[in-house]
């Protein structure tokens, strides 16, 4: 049976402020705590769970510190409307710096939508991009709409937090592709084997700071009347012409 105090602190990691000061972070749901338990066990703090999914799952937690929890106890410690079987306590991951040379990257500039961030960083797995470098004024990493969003793929792509202008002024001459209306077709821009993808926040776009550090601006050509492609859509898109 949990008590009130661990009830309290895990219910305090839905807001940033409490998980940055603990670094830890709630995942939930069978997939997702599955995919982090596989990829990454070293990180995984703690399991709470039903019964019948600890049971389920005896030889992945084999290793992991679990407790059984009832329905009545996960519903009370859970981030979502509809809780699902399992919650596990996360430690921060603790990244390399970053390393622009020799592959290719993903700037997210100013996504605030949790979900899309999330999304992003699932599309970036999907297409073998191992490195997202986030502006500061974007989404929170462990927000848990981003973690379940990423529906595990936090695990295998190294999320940064720093300032694109600074960075990429740092590195004169290499690649950038700026998502913008104005640029050239992406099917004409060829699979580089390195640079960084500056998508921008749907409404206001790429700043004008990074436009300007920017040397190869890129569109999907649009054939009817939206005004604008969700970001996470337009990674995707990008990420399949230039990889």
């Amino acid at each position: 049976m949990l008590g009130k105090s661990t009830i309290k602190y895990i219910q305090s990691l839905g807001q940033k402020k409490f998980r940055d000061e603990a670094r830890v972070f709630i995942a939930e749901g069978p997939k997702i705590v599955s995919e982090l338990i596989k990829a990454c066990p070293g990180q995984v703090k703690k399991v709470f769970a039903l019964e019948e999914w600890l049971n389920e799952q005896q030889q992945l937690c084999r290793n992991i510190e679990a407790e059984v929890i009832s329905v009545e106890e996960l519903e009370r410690i859970s981030q979502l409307k509809t809780p699902n079987k399992v919650l596990a306590l996360i430690n921060f991951f603790s990244n390399e710096s970053i390393q622009l040379e020799g592959r290719l990257s993903l700037g997210i500039c100013g996504i605030q939508d949790p979900g899309n961030l999330g999304t992003i960083i699932r599309i970036a797995d999907w297409f073998g991009v191992t490195q997202v470098i986030c502006s500061e004024d974007s989404a929170d990493l462990y927000n848990p709409k981003v973690i379940q969003s990423t529906m595990g793929s936090i695990a295998r792509v190294n999320v940064f937090y720093s300032d694109l202008g600074e960075l990429l002024r740092e590195m004169p001459g290499f690649p950038v592709f700026a998502t913008v209306l104005d640029g050239m077709d992406v099917k004409t821009a060829g699979q580089p084997t390195q640079g960084i993808i500056l998508i921008g926040n749907e409404s206001k776009g790429i700043p004008v700071e990074l436009l300007d550090l920017s040397n190869n601006r890129i569109t999907i050509p649009r054939k009817g009347g939206a005004e604008s492609l969700n970001a996470a859509v337009a990674a995707g898109i990008i990420l399949a012409h230039l990889t």
